[in-house]
């Protein structure tokens, strides 16, 4: 009850009692939602009219969708997501930073791994969003973790995974580690 009544000080409500508690919440809920994101969208709003994105999307419906993608758009699938990816090349090494380069078997497996996670639709992109990129890369190094390189469209997997119940594990993990794509865990 003590976050409650502080939260309740820090935006000059009255502490909870018995009688108020439903009051309460009601306000509690319309300064959250409400009145705290109020000044942010207004400052949204000038910045949309000063830097003139504004008469454009007023004038030119047209380029709302390239403006503001929709995931509903664009046909997302498992094999649409598998085609947009860069595999590592048999020829080429994962990483020329690291010292230890991972042998072709392990690529292979690792890969494998990744492909079957794609299959099962179960994937949130390492982009951080929705929409596919036209390019998604992928490197096998060695690590502990799977990590996303969000801006570079980079994932990297360990080369460990010697079945898919640890790489499916390790991926959920992942996965549950941010709200958008995933990071390091």
């Amino acid at each position: 009850m003590s976050s409650v009544t502080d939260l309740c000080l820090s935006w000059d409500l009255p502490v909870p009692t018995s009688t108020n508690h439903d009051w309460l919440f009601q306000e509690l809920l319309s300064h959250a939602v409400l009145h705290r994101v109020r000044q942010p969208v207004k400052q949204m709003r000038k910045g949309i009219k000063e830097t003139g994105i504004w008469p454009l999307l007023t004038e030119r419906p047209d380029v709302h969708p390239i403006l503001f993608p929709r995931e509903s758009s664009q046909d997302l699938n498992s094999q649409t997501s598998i085609q947009h990816i860069n595999w590592p090349q048999p020829n080429s090494s994962s990483d020329e930073d690291e010292p230890y380069p991972v042998p072709l078997e392990k690529v292979s497996v690792v890969t494998g791994f990744l492909r079957q996670f794609i299959e099962e639709e179960i994937m949130r992109f390492w982009v951080g969003w929705e929409l596919p990129s036209r390019y998604l890369n992928v490197e096998v190094v060695t690590a502990k973790h799977p990590v996303a390189l969000t801006c570079f469209t980079k994932l990297k997997l360990p080369s460990h995974y010697k079945t898919y119940e640890e790489f499916y594990q390790d991926m959920m993990m992942a996965l549950g580690s941010i709200d958008s794509g995933f990071g390091l865990v």
